[in-house]
């Protein structure tokens, strides 16, 4: 049987500070170097041995696949880096604190910007020091693909051609891949997994350093059973509650 792990990385410093992060690189507090580890306990006592493992271009999100393969002992699994596992670009929003955001803007407005499925923020200008063209990591990438604003849509539709392309390929080998990403890019995975309504994933949360164990067919396409290993700090999994 094949698992495949979804890992949102741990406690990063602006999830403390209750700011919009998006790709912004920003590294893990204390707490959520403790989580990432905690993380790779909770997957060695369950057996899971990843042989190969996937994640973004992100920095919270590379030190929690590390610090859980450190305690996995498994550190020398191949481990593939990528732009399209990167968290939803939160354009105009990045940077700001949220509670601040919801006193400017409104309630309503905010949670539309944060929760609907495909109306995104407003886009960052193309002149912002935060746009993605800036950084050095995606300077090898066309100009065209990098995001100034995303809803949970348009991350889905940048996610799915490494799915079909990098992750699925593997999932029908009977082994245990792992994948630590972010909450938005998760939710992408997660809404093509169980082909959850875009109403519902939009509800869904993904908790900071649990992993979530999705065991699939034998052919490594259907789930058929999922579940965080983190019960204390679990969430409903849209397409099981």
């Amino acid at each position: 049987m094949t698992r495949l792990i979804l890992l949102r990385h741990g406690q990063s410093e602006w999830n403390l500070q209750n700011r919009f992060t998006g790709w912004v690189d920003v590294n893990l507090t204390a707490e959520g170097e403790a989580q990432a580890r905690r993380a790779g306990d909770l997957m060695k006592a369950e057996g899971i041995a990843p042989v190969r493992a996937h994640t973004s271009m992100l920095t919270r999100a590379i030190r929690t696949l590390w610090l859980s393969l450190e305690q996995l002992e498994r550190v020398w699994i191949p481990v593939d880096k990528t732009w399209r596992l990167n968290e939803r670009h939160y354009g105009g929003l990045t940077g700001l604190d949220k509670d601040e955001t919801r006193a400017k803007h409104g309630e309503e407005q905010v949670k539309i910007w944060r929760r609907s499925y495909d109306i995104p923020p407003p886009p960052l200008g193309a002149d912002d020091e935060r746009h993605p063209r800036f950084d050095a990591r995606y300077a090898g990438l066309p100009p065209e693909v990098l995001p100034d604003s995303e809803s949970l849509a348009t991350t889905l539709e940048r996610v799915l051609p490494y799915w079909r392309e990098a992750i699925a390929p593997h999932l029908a080998s009977g082994d245990d891949i792992l994948v630590a990403a972010h909450g938005n890019s998760l939710r992408a995975i997660v809404k093509l997994l169980f082909d959850v309504s875009p109403e519902d994933i939009v509800k869904a949360e993904i908790p900071t350093g649990n992993p979530l164990l999705i065991e699939l067919d034998a052919k490594g396409r259907q789930p058929i059973d999922a579940r965080y290993l983190d019960t204390d700090r679990a969430q409903p999994i849209p397409a099981l509650s």
